[in-house]
Parts: structure tokens; C-alpha cells; sequence
């Protein structure tokens, strides 16, 4: 199995400098090739505390220098927020720097302090993310980029540096809702997967999308890669104490990021199944939603922990594990220890742990033929 780590850059409840959040973030993301890990990612957010990368190719590019082998990937470059010609050369430019190592992840965002304050309406945003990704997609393929839709028109410009391999097979996008999993099959693009909801929906909506990107591309869909906050300690007990207190914190950082509870969410397009979220919470209370994402998540002693991930593979199939190590104020050295335990006693086992290799999407997708450059 794929085990790469990532980092957030958060800063709960301020209690150190920005800066040092950095600082200690870096320290973990460049442990990452000594220890064995195989990938790096961050996400992408704007404006607040609650993760602070507001370019993650910027980030991924520094740490391609960093390194001579981790795969880079952005856990997600949010497409509504950008120029798509914009995201195109950014990411070709990643690409040629660090020897075709980017893994691109996708997705169209959901916090309406961010939509504001890029003066977008939220209520676009399914829409311009299927416009912004076909072109996208389409532009890495072809080196160069033209489309012409309702809310993005790109005359023909090529693409450099330009791309001289294919992104098939390693693009991916988060689908929260079981609409954005539809999308995906037709952009052809696999999933990355967060655990926010039940894995019984989780399993659901994976059957739907493997049926219909089958269906639409007349291959397999490509194995998911599933994140997870993860804490492991010695003792079972500690582990549960400091998972309540860490990754339930997290989680109310995320309750108050999104504003699921807000009115708003009752009223904006393609956000209806955030609406239902926005009904649990009211009926369950905030204290059973941070349990409940907690109970989704990873952490326990180094065999409950191998265990966990194990059982989210038979669930999903997933051929890449991507644990969080740091968050929600965790102190640095907590966040060391965290880290290096899952190294030392998790990480060897689950990279000796085979899993069915992906259909070559690059060269069985026939819809584009990739053209370096070509115009």
C-alpha cells in the first residue's frame, strides 16, 4: 500500500505564531522521506486559522526541492477559487521540477468565509468546478488550453513549461456528496476519500461511482486514496484520551470553518447534502458529531492502528493511506512522537501489504490523447 503523510499548517486557538506553525509543520513534512513515507500533501484554505496554505502548489514545490523521491500531492487545489490556465501552468511547472511526481487532487470547496472573500457566489460553485475541470484536465492532456462554457472561455494558449506526461491515473478529487461522486466518474478522475460520514454511505456511493466510471470510460475506476487523522501511542487508553482531545478539537474546527449549522447552508445550490449535515447537527448536538468523527478516524496502539487502516481498505478498496499527524494545537512534540511511532511500528507493514494495481487510466482513457505541447 501507497502511505503518505500530510500537513495542515493549523493554528487553533493561537498559541503560537504563525510562523512557528510553519516552522514545526516543515520540520514533520521534511521527516517524511527519512522515515519511509512515500507522498506529502497538504490542502488548500484561505483567510483563518483553520489550516493556513493558501497555495499548495507553492508549498508542494518547495518540498520537491526538499527531496529526491515523495510524490506530491494536493489534498486540494479548490477549483472555483482559481483561473484554470492559471492552475494548468502552476501545476505542468510542479510536474517538470520534480521529475513527474505530482499527485493531483481536486476539489470545489465548501466555506462560505472563503467564497466570500474571493467575492464568488457559493451557490456557482458545482458548476464552475465541472467547467474548470474539464478544461483543466483536458489542457494537461493536450498542452495547451481552450474551452469555451458559461462561466469559463479560454482561448487557445499552450501550457508552459509544458507537460510531458499524462495526468490520467493520478488526479483525483474529493466528493463529499454523493452528486460530486457522479461528477468525478465523468471527469474521470479517482477519489480521495475523508471520513466524515458513515463507511456503510461511504461503501454506497463507491459501488455507484465504480458502476458509472465503468460506464462512462469503459475501464475500472482507479483505486481510491483515503486520509485519516491518525494518533498512535503505546497504550491503548492514552491513545483514545488524546484522540478525543485532538481529533474531536479538530473537529470543532471544522464546525466552526464550514458554518454547517448556518442558515446559509439551507440556501445554496449544490450544497443540499451539507443541508442534511446541517439537520444532524441540530437533532445529535455538536458534542455527538465530534465523537462520531473521531470514531471515524485512526488511532490506537501501532496494531489497532494497522488494524483500522486495514479494515478502511476492505471497506474501500483504497490503494493509498494518507494519516494527518498534527492538528488542532497538538504540541510539536507530541506530534514527533506521534508521527515516529507510526513510522517505526505501522508504516513497514503497510507498504508490505500488496494491493491490485490500477488499469493504466493514461492509456486506456480514449476520449484525449495526450500531445505535449501540441499546437
Amino acid at each position: 500500500m501507497h502511505v503518505g503523510m500530510a500537513v495542515i499548517f493549523q493554528n487553533t486557538n493561537k498559541h503560537l505564531t504563525d510562523r512557528q506553525i510553519y516552522q514545526n509543520d516543515l520540520a514533520l513534512a521534511e521527516m517524511a522521506e527519512p522515515m519511509g513515507f512515500q507522498s506529502v500533501w497538504s490542502v488548500e484554505h484561505h483567510f483563518t486559522d483553520y489550516t493556513m496554505c493558501p497555495d499548495v502548489v507553492q508549498f508542494l514545490s518547495y518540498m520537491a526541492g526538499k527531496s529526491k523521491t515523495l510524490r506530491l500531492g494536493s489534498m486540494v487545489v479548490v477549483l472555483p477559487w482559481h483561473d484554470p490556465m492559471r492552475v494548468a501552468e502552476e501545476v505542468s511547472m510542479l510536474d517538470n521540477l520534480s521529475g513527474g511526481r505530482m499527485i493531483l487532487g481536486l476539489g470545489r470547496g465548501a466555506g462560505k468565509v472563503e467564497f466570500d472573500g474571493f467575492r464568488i457566489d457559493m451557490g456557482e460553485s458545482r458548476e464552475r468546478f465541472v467547467e474548470y475541470g474539464e478544461a483543466l484536465l483536458q489542457g494537461l492532456e493536450r498542452g495547451y488550453m481552450e474551452y469555451d462554457g458559461k462561466f469559463y472561455k479560454q482561448p487557445r494558449a499552450g501550457i508552459r513549461p509544458a507537460p510531458f506526461k499524462s495526468f490520467r491515473g493520478r488526479t483525483y478529487a474529493a466528493a463529499v456528496s454523493p452528486e460530486s461522486a457522479r461528477i468525478m466518474a465523468k471527469l474521470g478522475v479517482g477519489l480521495l476519500i475523508i471520513p466524515q460520514k458513515p463507511w456503510r454511505e461511504v461503501e454506497k456511493e463507491l459501488g455507484e461511482y465504480n458502476r458509472l466510471f465503468q460506464e462512462i470510460n469503459g475501464v475500472p475506476a482507479p483505486k481510491p486514496i483515503s486520509a485519516g487523522w491518525t494518533f498512535v501511542d503505546t497504550s491503548a487508553e492514552r491513545a483514545r484520551e488524546m484522540a478525543m482531545k485532538y481529533i474531536g478539537g479538530y473537529y470543532r474546527t471544522v464546525l466552526d470553518h464550514y458554518q454547517f449549522a448556518g442558515e446559509h447552508i439551507k440556501n445554496t445550490k449544490g450544497y443540499e447534502y451539507y443541508a442534511k449535515m446541517n439537520d444532524k447537527l441540530a437533532v445529535y448536538g455538536d458534542e455527538k458529531a465530534i465523537e462520531f468523527f473521531a470514531e471515524l478516524q485512526v488511532y490506537g496502539t501501532p496494531e489497532q492502528v494497522y488494524g483500522k487502516i486495514m479494515k478502511i481498505h476492505e471497506q474501500t478498496a483504497n490503494k493509498g493511506f494518507v494519516p494527518v499527524f498534527s492538528y488542532a494545537g497538538m504540541p510539536h512534540d507530541e506530534a514527533v512522537h506521534n508521527m515516529t511511532l507510526f513510522a517505526r511500528e505501522v508504516l513497514p507493514e503497510l507498504k508490505r501489504f500488496a494491493v491490485d494495481e490500477d488499469v493504466d487510466c493514461a492509456e486506456a482513457l480514449p476520449d484525449l490523447r495526450f500531445a505535449q505541447a501540441a499546437e
